[in-house]
């Protein structure tokens, strides 16, 4: 299995701590809506807020071409902050196998079958927003 840091467009994100916010399946695509811990390595990092331990910025983790999406484990659990703020938990792990990519974390575990490498966009790129 190779971890997610060695895909280029993924090497400068934390996801361990990073949450999920929604979880979207559409034909030929899954997409995770995360509010994403940028590493200094990213473009887009900035020192952390005041009372924040990471630098967060919210996107799309997106996996197109994809062949097959098997849940192996499906939690509706959502998790409150002290904001307020509702989320699904972490990507505990993510990881490439022969078929494409497995990932889990409290919303579940799921494998991804695609030969594609995913991509994160930030909201604020031009196509982050509007994320296919």
């Amino acid at each position: 299995m190779t971890d997610y840091t060695t895909v280029a467009d993924l090497s400068a994100l934390y996801l361990e701590d990073s949450y999920v916010l929604q979880i979207v399946e559409q034909p030929g695509a899954v997409r995770f809506r995360v509010e994403a811990v940028l590493t200094p390595e990213h473009p887009a990092y900035h020192p952390p807020k005041p009372g924040e331990q990471y630098c967060y910025a919210t996107g799309w983790l997106l996996f197109s071409a994809v062949a097959k999406v098997e849940w192996t484990r499906r939690s509706d659990a959502h998790f409150t902050d002290a904001a307020g703020e509702v989320d699904l938990g972490n990507i505990d792990y993510m990881k490439r196998e022969a078929e494409g990519w497995a990932l889990g974390g409290d919303w579940g575990d799921i494998v991804i079958a695609t030969q594609t490498d995913p991509r994160f966009l930030l909201d604020d790129s031009p196509d982050g927003d509007h994320a296919p």
